[in-house]
């Protein structure tokens, strides 16, 4: 694997730094923003489902979200 040097504005540099998670290198925070997805990229993935499946995964999400209000709270 082959290293690069790059150049960042400062405040570019200092939002990086922000974003930096514990143990996480530059590169792994640059690679984690690069593949980020939005909720727009499900959009339909859904429709095709049958509606007895779709039935399962709102339970499952639901009980999903309940445990993790328990965990916030």
């Amino acid at each position: 694997m082959g290293y690069k040097t790059i150049s960042l504005r400062d405040d570019v540099y200092d939002s990086l730094v922000k974003m930096k998670r514990k143990n996480e290198s530059f590169s792994d925070v640059i690679s984690r923003l690069m593949y980020r997805r939005s909720l727009l990229d499900f959009a339909g993935r859904l429709a095709d489902i049958p509606e007895e499946k779709n039935e399962e995964l709102v339970k499952e999400l639901e009980t999903m979200r309940d445990s993790t209000r328990d965990r916030i709270s």
